[in-house]
């Protein structure tokens, strides 16, 4: 595989695996979908560049990686001859015939350009799976953890409509023992998912090294035989909790043969046991399948002795690694593009981020009360969490230069502004800002009155105000035609007295009736 090819997401895995969690190249190229080779070739790179930790140091951010790493060409190596697969396999059942002797044979043949012998046995292994018969899988204590749905689901009725919801089973279960852990969730979406395996380590207690789901739309992007994309999502609980995750094959039910056997198991000493109750609620169910859980993990083997509990206790779980100090926190990653008005969309509500990221692609790792974005693997913006839909949560920092100067303003700021200009330029400013239901939709008609005072004088302004405000002139082209036309200035009729305002008669009406 080209150096090019890889994302520096996966680049850093390679990382991660190799230092923290500790995992042979072999491991780390099943989990990644790469070969061992590859992996080797970047790892012994960070190894001549000063690399041998994680995490990694400050100085190594992810521009500097993709310079040293990704843009720098890999020499592409002469090719090295096989074994011929078919006459090896049938020299093999010759009696004293090893995979050494072998080995040392074709070594032999390739004096110059020849395979280790561990990298022979791989590639021979490799090939051996590929023929038609099955090939038995033997599991390691504690390295192993598969996951599956159950087909059938549970039905939950409502107790107030009486209607009818499938519960989905979720179905983990450990390589080694069997020891078998399943539970009730309302669908088989990220979060039900993601959580799910949460409450799967602690009912464990430990952490596996290798977790096999299946390839579900919610524990990967993009479905592929042999290289599936991982959701984000996924793969950050996988980083909490420092595990690899290699899903199953599509259409490979082999590769997750335990967590097969595990759901049949399920199905038929939880699920059968459960089709003549009714439950009311997700709690109500788990209740019992937790009940029924005992049961069959301490269901005595049939032809070994001691039961799935006591193997796990005994043998598995001192192979497995304890739980982490903090616990996981469910966070979704989305992708989203930054605006023309630098602003990002999660759930219908608006962040905003630094305006000269604009039109370029972030990503919005959303928790329960926090929005923080990400760029380059940089934290650009965080934000506490709002449910408010179509609202929007602006950090002025985050705005342009003029952007930042009217956001400073305020009501107060600008009736302190209109007052300086006269008593009638307060007041219809006053009338603005006390017309609309946020007083912000119209500082744009404010900031247009109050900047007629560069081209007239604020005697004016302000008579030109107390003519609109008599004659009921609130828009700002009212204010603009006074002037225009110097009707600001013309002499003004006194206003008439209403000589018959103090006489109380049914029969006498006033002037104000004509109006």
């Amino acid at each position: 595989m080209p150096a090019e090819s890889i994302s520096m997401r996966k680049l850093k895995e390679i990382l991660r695996l190799k230092y923290e969690a500790k995992l042979s190249h072999r491991k780390i190229g099943t989990s990644l979908s790469i070969s061992p080779g590859t992996v080797s070739t970047y790892v012994n790179r960070a190894k001549l560049m000063g690399i041998e930790e994680w995490p990694l140091p400050p100085i190594w951010d992810d521009i500097k990686l993709n310079k040293c790493f990704l843009q720098t060409k890999i020499q592409p190596r002469t090719a090295i001859p096989l074994p011929n697969w078919s006459q090896f396999n049938s020299q093999l059942k010759g009696k004293g015939v090893t995979k050494q002797l072998l080995w040392q044979e074709y070594v032999e043949r390739n004096a110059t350009n020849h395979y280790s012998y561990p990298q022979m046995c791989r590639i021979y292994k490799d090939w051996l799976s590929r023929q038609q018969p099955s090939m038995r899988q033997i599991h390691k204590y504690g390295e192993k953890l598969f996951i599956d749905y159950c087909g059938p689901t549970i039905p939950i009725v409502n107790p107030q409509t009486g209607e009818f919801r499938g519960a989905q089973i979720f179905v983990a279960v450990m390589g080694g023992t069997n020891f078998t852990f399943a539970e009730a969730t309302l669908s088989q979406q990220l979060e039900d998912w993601v959580m799910s395996h949460v409450r799967a380590f602690e009912f464990l207690g430990a952490i596996p090294d290798i977790i096999v789901p299946d390839n579900l739309r919610s524990a990967t992007t993009r479905a592929c035989k042999y290289d599936p994309d991982l959701n984000p999502t996924y793969q950050q609980l996988a980083a909490h909790y420092n595990v690899a995750i290699i899903p199953a094959r599509p259409l490979r039910p082999k590769d997750k043969a335990k967590a097969e056997n595990g759901v049949l198991i399920v199905e038929r000493w939880i699920m059968a046991v459960l089709r003549h109750e009714t439950f009311y609620s997700l709690t109500q169910l788990n209740q019992r399948v937790s009940q029924l859980l005992v049961k069959l993990n301490t269901k005595p083997f049939q032809k070994l002795p001691g039961n799935r509990t006591t193997e796990f206790n005994t043998h598995e779980l001192p192979a497995m690694r304890p739980l982490p100090r903090h616990a996981y926190q469910y966070t979704y990653i989305k992708k989203v593009k930054v605006n023309v008005d630098y602003h990002i969309e999660v759930n219908k509500h608006y962040y905003s981020v630094p305006y000269g990221l604009l039109k370029k692609q972030v990503e919005a790792h959303v928790s329960d009360k926090t929005v923080k974005l990400y760029y380059q693997n940089q934290c650009i913006a965080q934000h506490l969490r709002s449910i408010r839909i179509g609202g929007y949560s602006t950090q002025v920092e985050h705005m342009p230069k003029a952007h930042q100067d009217y956001a400073k303003w305020t009501p107060d700021r600008l009736k302190q502004w209109a007052s300086t200009l006269g008593e009638y330029v307060s007041q219809w400013v006053d009338y603005q800002l006390h017309s609309k239901a946020h007083p912000q939709q119209s500082y744009k008609v404010c900031f247009g009155l109050l900047s007629l005072n560069k081209v007239y004088s604020k005697e004016r302004l302000n008579a030109a105000c107390q003519r609109a405000l008599d004659t009921g002139g609130y828009r700002l082209a009212n204010v603009k035609i006074i002037l225009k036309k110097n009707l600001d200035q013309e002499k003004r009729e006194p206003k008439q007295i209403d000589l018959l305002a103090d006489i109380k008669h049914d029969n006498v009406r006033g002037q104000n009736y004509y109006h």
